[in-house]
């Protein structure tokens, strides 16, 4: 299955590097490999392996190489200034494509800077809009239960699904934590990742995690800061027009795997949304250079509405999300008609699309999800 993403950093290869990055197998490495297959002579290194661990440090490819894959680079000391040096001093036919499971944007604070020298692409799990032209697009219960990770969602069978994701946790928490970060209490970070996986949704006190963990609030932020850059949860933080004052607000967390939520179908389906939302947002990010964002609304009297997707920090809609459409959520009344914005309360099962009122609509997962489309 050729992901979207595929003709757009070929394009981008012939113009400056190109940074691969996303979630544990989403398929950057097959991705890659896939890109590979347009090229001459391309050369694939994984710098978890010793023997290419070797040759990248010793810059020891061929001089033929067209295509240069680092794969896992970011584990690499000072990786950004060898990639810096590598690009700089590279022959005119050499393309560099770097992929990682890290966010590369979490070392931008030191070392040597690449700007202007790379663009950056997300390549995050399936989603209804990226199969669209697929039988899959309008199940919208498989994603919820098994997400949009390759090789669950195309398994033969749930338990095959299930055998994964126990193995990706697994894997999550004894060698990519530990790959990131020296973690002296490995129990502590997954009694957080487990109990993440029942908050989904609901505002995260660092103080409430810490005290139910027994650890310091500043540990237990710690920990999530880590799950965030290893692409296993992302954050979705309130909207306001102050950035530093909606740093110090509580997130909203979320699972890149839908899976990973405990069995609760609202939960799910607020997950899966928010995954769909997020991958929408950052495919306009880095297709057509748009300054999008997702957020939630929510004041100091509690009224809350589940999600905000934004441009140049303007609300451009609003969404929230309901399993069973019943009434009209009574916060996104609030919210639309005293601000005026155009807003969706999003049904996994309603009979029928239709208007509210001037702001409002009611719209049908299967019909909404597969329009968020870019590429």
């Amino acid at each position: 299955m050729k992901r979207i993403q595929y003709n757009a950093i070929l394009r981008d290869l012939h113009k400056k590097m190109v940074f691969l990055v996303g979630p544990r197998q989403a398929g950057k490495t097959w991705l890659a490999k896939k890109i590979a297959q347009s090229f001459q002579h391309p050369t694939y290194l994984n710098y978890d392996k010793r023997e290419d661990r070797e040759i990248i440090h010793d810059e020891a490819w061929l001089e033929s190489t067209d295509l240069l894959i680092l794969d896992e680079l970011h584990k690499m000391p000072n990786w950004k200034t060898y990639v810096k040096g590598v690009f700089d001093t590279k022959t005119k036919h050499l393309c560099i494509l770097v992929t990682g499971s890290a966010r590369l944007d979490t070392f931008r604070s030191g070392g040597e800077s690449l700007a202007g020298r790379q663009f950056t692409h997300h390549l995050f799990p399936f989603s209804p809009a990226e199969l669209r032209q697929t039988s899959f697009v309008k199940d919208i219960d498989k994603f919820m239960k098994r997400g949009g990770f390759p090789e669950p969602f195309l398994a033969n069978n749930d338990q095959d699904a299930d055998r994964w994701r126990m193995q990706y946790i697994d894997g999550l928490i004894r060698e990519d934590i530990l790959d990131f970060e020296h973690i002296q209490n490995l129990r502590a970070i997954q009694l957080v990742l487990e109990m993440l996986r029942e908050r989904v949704g609901s505002l995260i006190s660092y103080s409430s995690i810490a005290s139910d963990v027994g650890v310091s609030p500043t540990t237990a932020r710690k920990y999530i800061r880590i799950l965030e850059s290893l692409y296993i949860i992302f954050c979705v933080t309130p909207f306001t027009k102050n950035i530093a004052r909606s740093i110090l607000k509580e997130p909203k967390i979320y699972f890149f795997d839908t899976g990973m939520v405990v069995d609760n179908p609202g939960k799910r389906f607020e997950n899966m949304v928010a995954n769909c939302l997020l991958k929408h947002v950052y495919e306009r990010i880095d297709y057509r250079g748009q300054r999008a964002g997702l957020h939630y609304l929510r004041t100091k009297e509690g009224k809350e509405v589940d999600f905000c997707v934004t441009q140049d920090n303007i609300i451009e809609y609003l969404l929230e999300t309901k399993y069973k459409n019943k009434m009209i959520d009574s916060s996104l009344l609030y919210f639309s008609k005293k601000y005026k914005l155009p807003a969706i309360q999003l049904a996994k099962e309603t009979k029928r699309e239709r208007k509210i009122n001037e702001y409002i609509t009611v719209r049908r997962s299967d019909q909404f999800l597969p329009e968020l489309f870019v590429l």
